[in-house]
């Protein structure tokens, strides 16, 4: 059975057709416009549709219509009839699908929430760079290093699968997490259900459920820890671009802060690194940080153009 953005799709290349065919009345555009109203997602389908055809035909008189004209472009009738209805069949069926694929790069300390081409959302973490493809019956995010977070819009005919290495995780319609490290992936569920499993390996694999997180090593090895609702918020805080510590070990905090700063925290004494730490704190304000770490255990803080160290404890 094909899927509701199938149908709107193949309903999209008709659309075109039409409007190449003959005569474009009044009648003709109030149809479209209330096709329109139905889903906001439609004007990009439609937009897909043209573009498709413009593709197969990149003649100059084309191209300049398409720079001078508001897309639809209502009154272009002919390019469809230079090729006859067999065509305009073959593209209402998808025959010339083709692979919508975009590069998202963060820099250091940089956090975006974009918008992908199927509706989904994805937040994405610093220092990281993921490629999102979108075609006809599937949706696949390769993350190459880094972290994203993933709202995922329910379609069940194209299932969202995320590759971190040799990781996989597949929704159809949920939210997650994936962040990528040289032997694994981490993967937390903050709303639906997840399965997760390592490539050549997927009779292993695991389902996770919201408030659920685990670490899969490409190893082959799916360790699932306990993360009440509090730990997986904590754990995300990033998205609201703040660090939220409840306990974690000194070492670990900095290690995480340093993600997002150019100028790096050292621990000049490696015996702070087992302190504990709580609080709440701006990824972009390693200073704020170092200094709660002052006031909280007493200990000296240095801060240069370039690194803040935190030494020994003051005499």
């Amino acid at each position: 059975m094909a899927s509701h953005n199938d149908t709107a799709r193949d309903e999209a290349a008709l659309w075109v057709a039409r409007m190449d065919a003959g005569v474009w009345d009044e009648h003709d555009e109030s149809e479209l416009q209330a096709w329109l109203d139905v889903d906001a997602r439609r004007s990009g389908l439609l937009l897909q549709a043209q573009a498709t055809w413009l593709a197969l035909n990149p003649t100059q008189d084309l191209a300049r219509e398409a720079e001078t004209s508001p897309l639809p472009v209502y009154r272009r009738r002919s390019f469809f009839a230079l090729a006859g209805t067999a065509l305009a069949a073959s593209v209402a069926g998808g025959l010339f699908w083709f692979d919508d694929s975009t590069r998202f790069t963060t820099q250091i300390g940089e956090i975006r929430r974009v918008p992908l081409a199927d509706g989904s959302i994805a937040a994405i973490n610093t220092a990281s760079q993921l490629n999102v493809t979108v075609a006809e019956n599937r949706r696949r995010v390769t993350i190459d290093h880094g972290e994203a977070w993933f709202q995922v819009a329910k379609d069940a005919g194209r299932p969202f699968v995320v590759e971190a290495g040799s990781v996989r995780v597949r929704a159809v319609g949920t939210a997650f997490s994936v962040r990528r490290y040289n032997h694994g992936a981490e993967v937390l569920v903050t709303e639906g259900v997840v399965e997760t499993w390592v490539a050549g390996a997927e009779q292993r694999g695991v389902l996770l459920k919201a408030g659920q997180r685990a670490f899969v090593d490409e190893a082959l090895e799916i360790k699932e820890e306990p993360a009440p609702p509090s730990s997986i918020d904590r754990a995300l805080a990033w998205r609201g671009g703040n660090i939220d510590l409840a306990g974690e070990r000194l070492s670990e905090a900095v290690a995480d802060l340093n993600r997002y700063n150019r100028k790096q925290i050292v621990l000049a004494d490696p015996a702070l690194g087992d302190e504990r730490f709580d609080g709440v704190f701006r990824t972009d304000d390693p200073e704020g940080f170092a200094m709660a770490v002052h006031s909280s255990l007493n200990v000296r803080v240095t801060i240069a153009d370039r690194a803040i160290t935190i030494g020994s404890a003051k005499k």
